[in-house]
């Protein structure tokens, strides 16, 4: 027999052991860590160097339901939008940087040796009751002692991040349909670069590749494959981001996306429109490289540089009436124009002009001044380019600022990109996207039902030991008002959280009042009520996103108020008996002390009555009187 044969015969053997270790795994009913495949990014690029695998599940979007989330921040303020996630039980909360170019999402871990100061405590695998370490495996690379899986990524501004991977429980907050799921992130080891110094926590991954959070979600069946995104304008910032399908709007244009391509999400640009006016441009300037790439991550837009050339001229030649200036940064040659002496976006479609995306199908999306323009940081009414070129690489990449006000629709299952333009700070009224169901009856937005009582809050992706592990919630919470203000009126604050969170008085008391300057630091600490020892994760989590997504209404005459920071403590056996029996105990000394004076009174009658009985009573003893007689 020839080796080949050989060969050919140990391959099918294998094969057959591996389809029935498959069948037999997929009938036992305990839960164990996903394993996916790792691979190292190329150099200089934030998505793995591997080809995608295209064959996700056909999901009908309107049977299953999408996980609405809130976006933070603002696109050139900080460079980026951010959204919160969950992870962990009791859970502890991340600030993440949307990125559809990146396909791993990962936080700073406790032990990290290199990692920044960042806007949240760093994540707490030992506190965790649900975290598993997703051990080592043929199918990823592994750390020096071949125990854990671990993972690397590096970016093109030369940040890199790299750890350990694990698996937890990931919750989306309290507007998503979805409850908690079981996902697998990296535990940053390392961080380098602008991942080190920025605020935000980490980065959640949409783009297509197993450790994607998008692809674990769809791969489980838990939602279509597909997801949106709307960044808010230049002066709103924020927006919103939905993990799964909806209804889209009738007269969104869509464009092809080609995933065989590359691993980004990319479109069939063939042309642009400034005011009307093609650009002399041949159609495959746009096909370079990776095409033209939708990167949520990257603030600004890169052109190759003919067509950078040809629309910066463009632009200038429209906008010529207007003075240039100097850029903000004198390490860069920005277009810069200066407007009027206000900072007033709002008239800047009548300055400047029109862009148009042109689509092989030959329909196009219409740009706004505020998707390539960009405020100038140092003179007041002034605007300067956001698009530049892109050097010696020829793909075009298309950040956050060309879709700023714009519904943007990653149709993975039919490879199509949709373009919506709207106001994405008013995008779930526009749309109807539905948020997280309630449980029948309905009740209050914000009611934090009895874990017993509930049994939507206890879902079938609890773990053992995940159920009723916080005690207690504490809350920093800054307002716009200062101490002496607010001191008097602590309790009817106190009443105004109660009933915003619609739980008894209770159950919620303010403590630590500190002044913070002409703002005020205060500590608002939630409890269980009396039937209800503790509280769920879905239940901690809601009451904290009802303050980070500022869903609590207060008077004007408190200010504004921004959630400082958070901590979920477990259960205290001690304190939780003195908050619970404190009547019990007080009725029970009472009684017996009570009881104790009765007894000793009892005592003390009998004591007198023995000690009596020595003696004739006095009655008896009265007799006539008779005169002394000398001794």
């Amino acid at each position: 027999m020839s080796l080949t044969s050989i060969y050919a015969t140990l391959s099918l053997l294998l094969i057959y052991l591996s389809l029935l270790s498959t069948n037999a795994s997929g009938n036992d009913g305990s839960r164990r860590p996903m394993l996916f495949p790792l691979f190292l990014s190329q150099s200089n690029s934030s998505s793995p160097s591997r080809s995608v695998s295209l064959h996700h599940r056909k999901l009908h979007k309107s049977s299953l339901p999408n996980s609405r989330m809130r976006l933070y921040d603002d696109l050139l303020l900080n460079g980026y939008y951010t959204t919160r996630l969950w992870i962990g039980t009791p859970p502890q909360m991340f600030a993440l940087i949307v990125d559809s170019g990146s396909t791993v999402t990962y936080v700073p871990c406790s032990d990290c040796e290199q990692c920044g100061k960042h806007q949240d405590p760093k994540f707490q695998p030992e506190m965790s009751s649900t975290y598993q370490p997703v051990k080592c495996n043929m199918d990823c690379n592994c750390d020096d002692d071949k125990e854990q899986c671990v993972y690397e990524r590096e970016y093109a501004e030369h940040s890199s991040s790299k750890g350990v991977l694990g698996e937890d429980l990931i919750s989306f907050g309290n507007e998503s349909q979805l409850t908690p799921q079981r996902a697998v992130f990296g535990c940053e080891t390392v961080e380098t670069g602008d991942l080190y110094s920025q605020r935000a926590d980490g980065i959640i991954g949409l783009g297509q590749g197993d450790l994607s959070l998008v692809d674990q979600l769809v791969d489980k069946g838990l939602i279509s494959n597909s997801f949106a995104l709307c960044y808010g304008g230049m002066d709103i910032g924020g927006g919103s981001m939905v993990l799964g399908g909806f209804d889209y709007p009738s007269d969104m244009i869509f464009t092809d996306s080609d995933p065989d391509r590359s691993p980004y999400y990319n479109i069939d640009l063939t042309g642009i429109r400034v005011a009307g006016k093609q650009l002399s441009l041949s159609s495959g300037v746009f096909d370079g490289e990776h095409g033209a790439v939708l990167d949520s991550g990257t603030t600004y837009a890169y052109l190759p540089d003919a067509a950078f050339a040809a629309f910066e001229e463009a632009v200038m030649r429209e906008a010529s009436p207007l003075k240039q200036i100097d850029g903000p940064d004198p390490n860069f040659k920005d277009t810069c124009f200066h407007v009027a002496p206000s900072n007033d976006a709002s008239g800047l479609s009548k300055i400047f002009p029109s862009v148009e995306m042109v689509f092989k199908s030959g329909q196009s999306w219409l740009l706004s001044p505020e998707n390539y323009l960009f405020r100038h940081s140092k003179v007041h009414g002034a605007y300067c380019l956001g698009v530049f070129p892109n050097g010696k690489d020829h793909t075009t990449l298309l950040g956050g600022i060309v879709v700023r006000n714009t519904l943007v629709v990653y149709d993975r299952e039919n490879s199509k990109v949709g373009f919506w333009r709207t106001n994405c700070s008013e995008l779930s009224d526009r749309l109807h996207i539905a948020g997280a169901p309630p449980s029948p009856p309905p009740p209050p937005p914000a009611k934090l039902p009895s874990n017993d009582s509930n049994p939507s809050l206890n879902t079938s992706n609890n773990l053992p030991g995940e159920k009723n592990q916080i005690g207690r919630i504490n809350l920093d919470i800054q307002l716009t008002v200062n101490s002496s203000y607010l001191k008097p009126r602590i309790d009817e604050l106190s009443q105004l959280f109660s009933k915003e969170l619609n739980i008894k008085p209770t159950q919620v008391y303010l403590s630590n009042l500190t002044s913070n300057g002409s703002n005020s630091l205060i500590r608002v600490v939630v409890v269980p009520t009396e039937s209800s020892s503790l509280f769920s994760n879905v239940t901690a989590t809601s009451i904290v996103s009802r303050f980070s997504d500022h869903q609590i209404k207060l008077p004007e005459t408190f200010g504004d108020y921004q959630l400082v920071t958070y901590k979920l403590e477990p259960q205290s056996k001690g304190t939780r008996w003195q908050m619970k029996n404190t009547t019990l105990v007080i009725a029970i000394v009472m009684v017996s002390v009570v009881v104790g004076l009765l007894a000793y009174g009892v005592w003390l009658m009998w004591k007198r009555k023995q000690t009596s009985n020595l003696y004739k009573p006095v009655d008896e003893a009265i007799v006539a009187e008779q005169e002394l007689q000398p001794l």
